[in-house]
């Protein structure tokens, strides 16, 4: 697994959200000032999480998007799911995009490291709410320097 500029993007945009009261909808133009993602990015992002039930979204006046559980309830499991697809650093060892592989029964990689790395990322990940990506932003907390941590495609 490997972080991209839209999963930052997306924890940033959720942690703002999860500091709103519950029932207030936020239009994409004050979660973009907010956060400083970029609109058209924002709005990509948001109709990911929002096909996804992450978020949810109402149109017309008064409309905007919020949370669609309680920010607690949200974790980035299912966030990271949601954006990238499968967790798992193999489809061999992936639990809802699976493919069978004729070696897996006897592969010590995938016995022994690729199927602890998954459990590993999917329990990681499932214990952080969007609720703690709240607190983050309600302390000032920047992600946008994690922009500059990211690995490229040849770290």
């Amino acid at each position: 697994m490997r972080l991209s500029t839209t999963d930052i993007y997306a924890f940033h945009a959720l942690a703002f959200l999860g500091t709103q009261e519950a029932g207030r909808w936020v239009g994409s133009d004050e979660i973009s000032e907010a956060t400083g993602i970029a609109r058209p990015y924002l709005v990509r992002i948001l109709a990911t999480l929002s096909n996804h039930q992450i978020i949810t979204s109402k149109k017309g006046t008064g409309g905007g998007y919020a949370l669609s559980k309680v920010a607690t309830e949200l974790n980035l499991r299912d966030v990271m799911r949601a954006i990238d697809g499968p967790v798992a650093p193999l489809s061999c060892v992936s639990l809802n995009w699976g493919k069978v592989c004729p070696e897996e029964t006897r592969c010590t990689a995938r016995n022994q490291i690729w199927l602890k790395v998954r459990d590993a990322m999917l329990a990681a990940l499932a214990e952080v709410s969007v609720a703690d990506l709240a607190s983050d932003f309600e302390k000032g907390v920047k992600y946008s320097f994690c922009l500059e941590h990211l690995l490229g495609p040849n770290a």
